[in-house]
């Protein structure tokens, strides 16, 4: 059996095998060599043993992954995909073969860092990274958020404070018909917006057998190529829907001599599945975990006693691969055979999460615009809310119908506003992006793919519109606070690195957040109960404000705050600041298992409602975790013409030229080709 190695001048992987079995395995030996301690930080994260090794730190996150059941979850599926498809299952268990082969001559300088070396991969680790890397993807804890923000403050303020908010993670996407391209071939483009990681989250590759021949974007410790991938003749992205598809249940526990029960809609108490573990942390003591399961699912918070602070709390978790044995793996290698858009649309059938908008169009003209995944049908309230499960009413009944939609002139764009998955979910992001796309994309009749990195970079602004209107009824100013005033009533409203008007407004919206969250009207926000510390983000008062802040500047009445006294007070203590570009404070902060004190943090255009979202927290930081952990533009007309890039580089290896070169492209808007020809590629090894 043959199989090859490849690499492009940005060290991409290209990888070739008589049958994707042999592929399989060959990805995961390479993903092992390339990122063997991404690759494990991730295993263990899916886990729960990542305290282990990363300190106290960590676990928050491995409670929550333990008392949630990730593993077993994830086993469950494993065990449930031999039994219904067993082809997929060799599959991904030759792709963790590859993984444990690779991981077995790995030299990665983290290991010894920590006193650490690679563990093995079992078959379901792959489906307990995708698990992991996507359990808190669909934001379930925002329901916390608005059961506090609804008792405090009144129903309303579920829709006041609705919000892409600081946990989820978004994308652009857009799909341009061959009738509005220069090749008479479509063209897809977009970016997924997530916390940006050093390692990147996706990652670069060609996967070629006597099948298929796909390049793509792959998740580094899952075979195949899932969210982003070209064929040659069908190629593919998605964004997430913005979906509820995760209830919380309030449960009534108590303690038995046999155990822990729980009280049913029927009025029954019912034993609860219940067993302890050991959660090891370095330099500390070993902490132990009790682990409870209802008929509804894990218990995520609380218990018997309720929170930490005492409140009368237990809540359970239910989302569909707990319920169903099922995470969607079976959509995987259809995917990478499609030919046609019947093809992906037939492979999304089988999809499951996270409940994605997909875009897709072939070289025959074929094209698709659908929402993929499963969503549970119930009582409004499960979407919105913690609801009570000893009342019955709150039971899944069966499982929505995906939508679908079409193309308006030629485009379809999906931002995650709400948009064809609206009858999905609760909260969207705001329109801006969307709204953005599309007034940029009517600019012109014919686009090329070349022409897509400006759309990419776009820094407008839009959502700065209720902060300027409140600032130009603001009369009677000090000199200064006037000049700042008539200033960015001047503005482009772009978020630009090197403008100094966009760092001006950043610091008023900034000024103005803090004042809101300090308000009185809000004091009961201001300390929630104690949920566990892995939902903190979700829970936070100040960046639930920043990020709302333009519902809270639009609405006709704010809970008898003085919000022209909170602008105007913010105006005058920045107006006395000295000048700074935007740039200056936007910075990159990825998140790295551990931390490079040294780094520099490069500056970033953009802002969180920009085409160009580089999410920082407004009132909190400028410094900017969230952005785009890729870009591409998949040409139908030529694939060779296709370009990606990704904010660092193919190999994981802190020294590897490859490790950061991509870098200076990301930060520019820049992208790199994305090569198809095996004779323009670097052959690295021939292993028959």
């Amino acid at each position: 059996m043959t199989t090859e190695i490849y690499r492009d001048a940005w060290g991409v992987p290209h990888l070739r095998a008589d049958s994707a079995h042999a592929l399989a395995r060959l990805q995961g030996s390479v993903t092992a060599r390339d990122r063997a301690w991404q690759l494990e930080v991730e295993r263990h994260r899916a886990r729960g043993t990542s305290a282990s090794f990363l300190g106290s730190e960590a676990l928050p996150w491995d409670r929550f992954v333990r008392r949630a059941r990730l593993d077993d979850t994830a086993r469950r599926c494993f065990d449930e995909l031999t039994r219904r498809d067993p082809e997929t299952a060799d599959w991904v268990r030759a792709y963790v073969d590859g993984v444990n082969e690779g991981l077995a001559a790995c030299d990665a300088p983290e290991f010894p860092r920590v006193g650490l070396a690679p563990g093995r991969w079992e078959p379901w680790t792959p489906l307990a990274v995708w698990l992991a890397t996507h359990i808190l993807f669909a934001g379930f804890p925002a329901k916390l958020w608005r059961e506090e923000a609804a008792r405090h403050l009144g129903p309303e303020a579920v829709g006041l404070f609705a919000t892409d908010g600081p946990g989820t993670s978004g994308s652009n996407g857009w799909l341009v018909e061959g009738a509005r391209t220069v090749t008479g071939q479509a063209v897809i483009a977009g970016d997924p917006h997530r916390f940006i990681e050093d390692p990147g989250v996706y990652q670069q590759i060609r996967l070629a057998c006597d099948e298929f021949d796909v390049v793509g974007l792959a998740v580094p410790g899952v075979p195949g190529i899932a969210h982003f991938g070209h064929t040659g003749t069908v190629a593919w992205a998605i964004t997430n829907a913005m979906a509820d598809y995760q209830d919380l249940y309030r449960e009534r526990l108590r303690r038995t001599g046999a155990g822990v029960e729980a009280l049913g809609p029927d009025g029954i108490w019912r034993r609860v599945a219940r067993h302890t573990e050991l959660v090891r942390v370095a330099g500390e003591e070993t902490v132990e975990v009790e682990v409870l399961e209802t008929e509804r699912g894990p218990v995520i918070a609380g218990g018997p006693e309720g929170l930490d602070d005492g409140t009368p709390l237990a809540l359970t978790l239910r989302h569909p691969p707990r319920v169903t044995a099922d995470l969607g793996v079976q959509a995987l290698l259809p995917l990478l055979r499609a030919r046609r858009v019947a093809d992906v649309d037939r492979a999304f059938d089988l999809w499951v999460e996270p409940v994605n908008v997909v875009q897709a169009a072939d070289t025959e003209g074929g094209l698709l615009h659908r929402v993929a995944g499963r969503v549970p049908l119930r009582a409004e309230t499960n979407g919105t809310r913690l609801v009570p499960a000893w009342e019955p009413g709150h039971e899944w009944t069966g499982w929505h119908e995906m939508p679908r939609a079409g193309l308006a002139d030629g485009v379809a764009v999906m931002a995650n506003q709400r948009g064809p998955a609206a009858e999905l979910g609760v909260e969207f992001a705001p329109p801006h992006r969307a709204d953005r796309i599309r007034a940029l994309l009517g600019e012109r009749r014919q686009w090329s793919a070349s022409d897509m990195p400006a759309i990419h970079t776009d820094t407008y602004l839009a959502s700065a519109a209720p902060l300027l209107d409140r600032l130009s009824a603001l009369d009677d100013l000090t000199g200064p606070a006037a000049e700042l005033r008539d200033r960015l009533l001047r503005w482009d409203r772009r978020m630009d690195a090197d403008s100094q008007d966009a760092a001006r407004f950043a610091a008023l919206r900034s000024a103005l957040v803090r004042r809101l969250a300090v308000h009185p009207a809000f004091a009961a926000l201001t300390t929630p109960p104690a949920y566990p510390e892995v939902f903190l983000p979700w829970l936070a008062l100040l960046p639930r404000i920043g990020f709302a802040l333009e519902h809270l500047l639009r609405a006709e009445e704010l809970y008898g705050i003085d919000r022209a006294a909170l602008v105007r007070e913010a105006v005058e203590e920045v107006a006395g600041r000295p000048a700074a570009r935007w740039g200056d404070t936007h910075r990159l902060t990825p998140w790295q298992a551990l931390p490079d004190p040294g780094r520099q943090a490069p500056a970033l255009a953009g802002d969180h409602d920009c085409v160009l979202c580089t999410s920082a927290v407004p009132g909190w930081t400028d410094l900017a975790a969230r952005g785009p952990a890729a870009r591409y533009v998949w040409d139908l007309a030529r694939r060779e013409d296709s370009l990606w890039v990704v904010p660092y580089g193919a190999s994981g290896l802190p020294d590897h030229p490859h490790h950061h070169d991509q870098l200076p492209l990301w930060l520019k808007g820049e992208l790199a080709p994305v090569v198809t020809d095996w004779a323009q590629l670097k052959k690295e090894s021939d292993d028959e």
